[in-house]
């Protein structure tokens, strides 16, 4: 984050609305880059800045990184990483992170039972689960995931070898893609229907390059594809990324960063569509930090999920919040 940005952001804040929910967030990630750093303190900073922010979930980004030795292998560094700020960590209070989502390329097929019983060797009992991106789109404008996924990716049949492996380790798969990928992750759950399933960020509902301007019909297809989705009791949703620039609402470019209300009116015919289909049991909010620090603050961003909650019952909320993400990650 440049001095420009953290200024901007720094610009409004607010006080948490709920200061005593008690939150489990389930997607973070923790990176060191030479012009942005987002390490266990800056998260600290972020978990402890207001709301009461006990757990956290640490999702891959490639962080961290094995530099030499089998290539299938690096991704375990990564999980490494993670434990070693832990470690370096536990003698300071604040948020815990209590559970790691690492990658490997389940295009392997049955060679990455080695990779995944390595991660879990790795993680100090806290490895939960893979993400294995898919985000893709034929559009030039819109930058494909991380991972550099080709197209079709949960339909590839060595994909789906692999993937059937997370099933007898007992591992979750978190799923990041584009709202039109929606209904290749339907035919996988029900495929594989013993396998826990979240899908991330409302489901990658984009509003740049060929979908600009065409939000009530992009919802009318993401609706479509979320209704079917749901009928899957291996699915969950993470109820978040709503800051990231892809979905087109340009909070970045405001002259200050939007209110807790704002954040709330835009996104909450998504979140509460996600909420009734899915069932406060297989819904949770999630930061998706640092990623989404581009558009709102951490404070801001809980006091908008805190909004949208409001008129659900304390059971309902205790779920939303805490314990779906908990159980799904079986976070002690």
């Amino acid at each position: 984050m440049s001095p420009e940005e953290a200024a901007w952001l720094a610009s409004y804040t607010e006080e948490p609305l709920d200061p005593d929910r008690v939150i489990c967030d389930p997607h973070h990630h923790l990176w060191e880059y030479p012009t942005d750093v987002y390490t266990l303190p800056e998260l600290r900073a972020d978990t402890g800045a207001g709301h009461d922010v006990v757990s956290t979930v640490f999702v891959e980004c490639g962080s961290g990184y094995r530099s030499d030795g089998p290539r299938e292998l690096r991704p375990v560094g990564e999980t490494e990483y993670v434990v070693a700020q832990i470690r370096a960590g536990e003698s300071t209070p604040g948020s815990v992170i209590g559970g790691i989502v690492g990658f490997a390329d389940l295009t392997l097929g049955d060679d990455v039972v080695p990779v995944l019983e390595a991660h879990i060797d790795a993680g100090a009992g806290l490895f939960r689960g893979i993400r294995h991106a898919s985000a893709h789109d034929p559009s030039p404008a819109i930058r494909k995931s991380h991972t550099d996924p080709p197209p079709g990716l949960l339909s590839d049949p060595a994909f789906r070898r692999g993937f059937a492996n997370l099933a007898d380790l007992d591992l979750t798969f978190d799923a990041w893609l584009f709202h039109p990928q929606i209904h290749e992750l339907t035919d996988l759950a029900h495929a594989h229907s013993d396998v826990a399933i979240v899908l991330d960020h409302l489901g990658g509902q984009l509003g740049i390059g060929p979908y600009a301007g065409r939000r009530e019909e992009n919802r009318a297809e993401w609706r479509r594809s979320i209704i079917e989705l749901a009928q899957c009791p291996n699915v969950s949703v993470k109820l978040g990324g709503i800051g990231m620039s892809i979905f087109g609402l340009e909070w970045h470019r405001r002259p200050t960063p939007p209110s807790s209300l704002d954040l709330a009116e835009a996104w909450r015919p998504e979140i509460e569509f996600c909420i009734e289909q899915f069932g406060p049991e297989r819904a949770m909010f999630e930061s998706n930090f640092p990623v989404d620090r581009r558009s709102t603050s951490y404070t801001v961003l809980w006091n908008a999920f805190q909004r949208i909650a409001a008129d659900l019952s304390d059971d309902e909320k205790d779920l939303l919040f805490h314990d779906t993400a908990a159980a799904f990650y079986r976070i002690d």
